[in-house]
């Protein structure tokens, strides 16, 4: 006999969770007790935002599902967030909720909330656990849930009670052996018809990917002389220095990828959903009906023809996929004009473009795509501050890049110091904004209590400055609800134990930055730039 706390944690164990990240409550103190003689990582948080993105960023590193405990009403309200990114990440991702007791429920008791109601939106999943002896049984399907066709989270309430009464309970089996598909001949198909293309593109994304899966799409794109654009912060996916390698359809585009891609006669998709940004708000493709031969390759069968309808689809996870298309020869057709022209566009658009002030973001992205270490992992939230990123940093390696494509402020901060504790041996560096920091960076006290050291460069521009640039596209002179009253955030660093510096000239950052290395603790350096500068090519003067 066990109590169901104990139950749960003991199938964690089983489906091989090294950590979990929580905001304790009373309503699974069970789990509390479950977790004090488990070899299962409890990183204590600050507030359940930050636990569910840091689980979420777990999920995006190792594939498996990260795990989060929460408690009921303002506790699961909270991590909802986090829920949201991981829906329209499709990042695997369980999030246990602790709940009233059962005999209670109905009656509006302390902190109730219908938990299938509430994230049937955000969720793959939501259920409640009513039974202690089929706490293995429901683990066992969230995790799968979690993972299979298009990842996403799963949602787990658990009733007080059932937590703390005792069951006898038959612990999970092993993962069944997963047979693969032949995809030789979908793959065969689906060259044949690109090669009959004269404007192919190929455009990767979403979930499933790995390492190998990046060196088969580099050999693929190599192989048959194919230009690769890839998702809204997916960057990762393939080696930006490969000349194969045409850039990111992000929020600030290239706009020569962007007219690639209504030019393509032919677009090869393969684990993206070929989603709202990818497309520019639906603009680059017509959903309604378009002329390229759209060829979909997705691991969930209801997101093909969902929103486009595609001339070819299968239903295959990428990597399969990828590694499928890897062993077929040259098609021989000539894109090397083409494919050398992408290629071109995004050589040219890794210029600088000179910005305002005396620290320029261009400059500073650009020394850290030069100086730090290829499997470096560089995260951030959401915010214009991000573009000069995405523009200037040339990724190397693949799960180097941990961002929110569901454009979370807030993230970037949770998912460094979910990646710190994941590898202490590779640098984390996280970018944000002033707004965007200021989000999670009571997180500061978790950092400094589990020992992690990410370096966090935050771009103090004293606005949110996303919205102060559509201001001035859609109501110029009119600023409202924009400025920002921040604190001294090298102090603040320092008051949590942790390495602290201002920078206000582009000269002072390398030291800085090797200053805040060197000192083996969190670390943030802020930077103070000019508010002219808006985005990588706005400004107010």
């Amino acid at each position: 006999m066990r109590h169901g706390g104990r139950i749960l944690v003991e199938q964690l164990a089983r489906l091989g969770v090294e950590r979990v990240f929580s905001v304790p409550g009373e309503s699974f103190l069970a789990v509390l007790d479950g977790l004090h003689d488990s070899a299962i990582a409890n990183v204590v948080c600050r507030h359940e935002g930050g636990a569910a993105m840091m689980a979420e960023a777990q999920g995006k590193l190792t594939g498996r599902p990260g795990v989060a405990f929460v408690t009921r009403g303002p506790g699961a309200t909270n991590a909802s967030a986090g829920v949201h990114v991981a829906r329209q990440d499709s990042t695997p991702m369980v999030l246990f909720v602790g709940q009233i007791a059962r005999g209670d429920r109905d009656r509006e008791a302390f902190q109730e909330v219908d938990y299938r109601a509430m994230f049937a939106p955000l969720a793959k999943w939501v259920a409640e656990i009513d039974d202690a002896a089929r706490i293995p049984e429901y683990v066992g399907r969230a995790f799968e849930v979690a993972m299979s066709g298009r990842p996403g989270p799963v949602v787990l309430a658990l009733p007080e009670d059932v937590l703390s009464g005792l069951a006898e309970a038959r612990d999970l089996a092993p993962a069944p052996e997963r047979l693969a598909p032949d995809l030789s001949a979908p793959a065969a198909r689906i060259m044949e018809r690109l090669s009959r293309a004269e404007r192919p593109l190929v455009v990767v994304g979403g979930p499933h990917w790995s390492t190998a899966a990046a060196a088969d799409l580099a050999r693929f794109a190599e192989t048959q002389g194919l230009p690769v654009g890839v998702g809204f912060r997916r960057q990762d996916y393939m080696d930006n220095r490969h000349p194969n390698y045409a850039g990111d359809l992000n929020v600030g585009v290239n706009p020569k990828l962007a007219e690639r891609v209504r030019a393509a006669d032919a677009l090869l998709v393969i684990g993206s959903r070929l989603g709202d940004i990818e497309t520019q708000g639906y603009t680059l493709i017509d959903p309604a009906g378009h002329d390229k031969a759209l060829i979909h390759v997705h691991a969930d069968a209801d997101e093909i023809g969902r929103v486009w309808r595609p001339e070819l689809a299968t239903v295959a996870r990428a990597p399969a996929m990828l590694s499928a298309l890897v062993d077929l020869a040259p098609c021989g057709a000539d894109w090397a004009g083409w494919t050398a022209a992408a290629r071109a566009d995004y050589d040219s658009w890794l210029s600088p473009k000179e910005t305002p002030g005396a620290v320029k973001l261009e400059r500073i992205i650009g020394w850290l795509s030069d100086n730090l270490e290829e499997d470096a992992i560089l995260t951030n939230g959401a915010g214009n501050y991000a573009g000069w990123l995405h523009r200037y940093f040339r990724f190397k390696g693949f799960r180097t890049q941990l961002a929110p494509t569901s454009g979370s402020m807030g993230y970037g901060f949770p998912a460094a110091i979910s990646a710190a504790l994941a590898h202490p041996d590779r640098t984390v560096v996280c970018l944000a904004g002033d707004g965007c920091f200021q989000m999670t960076l009571n997180e500061m006290s978790t950092v400094a209590q589990h020992g992690a050291a990410p370096i966090v460069i935050v771009v103090n521009n004293g606005r949110y400055g996303t919205i102060r640039m559509h201001q001035e596209r859609h109501y110029p002179g009119r600023v409202s609800g924009t400025a920002l009253a921040n604190p001294d955030f090298a102090a603040l660093a320092e008051a949590y134990g942790g390495h602290g510096e201002v920078v206000e000239r582009d000269a002072d950052f390398a030291p800085a930055f090797e200053r805040a290395r060197r000192s083996g603790r969190v670390a943030v350096i802020e930077l103070r730039v000019d508010p002219a500068a808006l985005s990588t090519g706005q400004t107010l003067t």
